[in-house]
């Protein structure tokens, strides 16, 4: 049977080193993820993939625990984001609003001659998800990262960001309505123009409040209000229901393969680093 995280890190810690090698191979995969995506360039990726299990080898016999191990590498793997960011000479002075980039990513790569489902299933939805997601300024971007695709909970994505759980979700909810309005268009979920009868009151803002009660955040009052309108609102449960498809596919989204050369250059890296510590 495979060894829990938490058997590999006793046996590291004890100084085993099969086990310290296989702690890293298993979240390998996930940390490069986790740096393709906040630092949205492969070179950087791999340093910073580099840079964390290197981190996690020279910190292993001092880590008690406190948190699991996932969080502990995706924070360390997180302070290596921001110091690449702050380095690199292509950051932008000052980032913009949320989402305008991805919205403008959306209309070149949406194709509305395509029947809906042939386009949910092509590269067109994972480009647009990828432009929206890249889009967002990293406070926000880093969020629903962790949150919708690592998977990690909202405590956990506190603790790996060092903020409130309450800042987590805050920005949480705004990355999403930001990446399913960017999304949206392509999902293949009509959305209805929106009705309004003489005297109607204004829809709420219901991808916000969807989002909300997916976090566990609005009270059975406010959660049968909301499905009171959505039971009468055809553009506002199509709205629910393309915010729902894009967090579905930000979770689907796959650890990437790394690269050969990566792993080829991490593993020297590393087996160098071990060389030179007897015992770890």
């Amino acid at each position: 049977m495979d060894r829990t995280d938490d058997q590999l890190l006793e046996e590291a810690r004890g100084g085993r080193r099969e086990a310290l090698e296989e702690l890293l191979a298993r979240h390998q995969p996930r940390i490069y993820r986790f740096g393709l995506k906040m630092c949205r360039d492969e070179e950087d990726a791999k340093d910073v993939l580099q840079d964390t299990l290197l981190a996690v080898a020279r910190g292993i016999r001092d880590f008690r625990g406190q948190s699991s191990v996932s969080t502990w590498l995706y924070a360390i793997a997180r302070s290596f984001c921001v110091k690449k960011r702050r380095r690199s000479k292509f950051a932008p002075e000052e980032e913009q609003r949320l989402g305008s980039e991805a919205e403008e990513e959306v209309v070149q790569v949406a194709d509305p001659s395509r029947p809906a489902d042939e386009t949910l299933a092509g590269r067109q939805v994972e480009r647009a998800l990828e432009a929206a997601i890249g889009a967002l300024q990293p406070i926000y971007r880093e969020v629903l990262v962790l949150r919708d695709v690592e998977g990690l909970t909202a405590p956990e994505v506190a603790q790996v960001l060092g903020i409130s759980v309450e800042a987590v979700k805050s920005r949480l909810h705004r990355a999403r309505v930001a990446v399913r309005d960017a999304v949206a268009p392509l999902l293949g979920v009509p959305e209805p123009a929106p009705a309004s009868p003489p005297g109607a009151s204004p829809c709420p803002d219901v991808v916000a409040l969807f989002s909300r009660h997916l976090e566990g955040e609005i009270s059975s009052d406010l959660c049968a209000e909301m499905e009171k309108h959505l039971a009468a609102c055809p553009r506002c449960t199509a709205r629910c229901d393309s915010l729902r498809a894009t967090l579905n596919l930000c979770a689907r989204s796959p650890a990437p393969e790394v690269p050969p050369a990566v792993q080829h250059s991490v593993r020297q890296s590393l087996q160098k680093f071990l060389a030179e510590r007897p015992g770890t």
